[in-house]
């Protein structure tokens, strides 16, 4: 009898095993199709739900923020999905993903949640990128580089060294993105 629970035992943790392996080469194999630094990222993202989870796991955390940063991890991961397989590129901008009563934490003088258009540029700092249902509503920004942010200060120059690139959020609408400019080193 005891030799029979062992043996079931010793199987299921076989099973569990291989489950478990094939899950994470799921993960990356979905993620085959894109470049190394979209593959990061992904990864990263991973990562932080990794993170969250063993935090849930200790009771670190409670189950409202578990499921709010679980949440904005999916919303993010769809965000950068989205624009990878847009825009064919392997860049993806710095993204923040923030509910509706976080906004304050991005924006000293915070936008009305309503009225936010994709593409709009506020403190030029963050473009809008659309929103993301995961659970909550997340409104996901992209924080703008610094060639970006110097070009909207000049405006009236008329003058633009690098090429954008149309990416379609999740709703569809087409937004235009730079390419990361890339110096000699010195």
């Amino acid at each position: 009898m005891v030799k029979q629970i062992l043996r079931f035992g010793l199987v299921f943790v076989l099973l569990s095993a291989s489950a478990g392996v094939s899950a994470s080469g799921q993960a990356l194999d979905e993620d085959d199709e894109f470049g190394p630094v979209v593959r990061a990222y992904l990864g990263y993202l991973r990562n932080e739900q990794n993170v969250v989870d063993d935090r849930a796991s200790r009771h670190e955390v409670s189950r409202p923020y578990y499921i709010k940063n679980s949440n904005r991890i999916r919303a993010l991961r769809q965000m950068a999905i989205s624009i990878a397989r847009d825009s064919h590129n392997d860049y993806l901008p710095e993204l923040e993903a923030v509910a509706g009563d976080e906004f304050g934490l991005l924006f000293e003088h915070p936008p009305r949640s309503h009225a936010l258009r994709i593409g709009e540029v506020f403190q030029t700092t963050f473009r809008y990128m659309g929103s993301v249902r995961a659970g909550d509503v997340f409104y996901v920004f992209a924080r703008l580089d610094p060639y970006e942010q110097a070009e909207l200060r000049e405006k009236g120059s008329g003058r633009s060294d690098l090429p954008a690139t149309d990416v379609s959020t999740p709703t569809g609408v087409k937004v235009s993105t730079r390419s990361r400019r890339v110096g000699e080193p010195k």
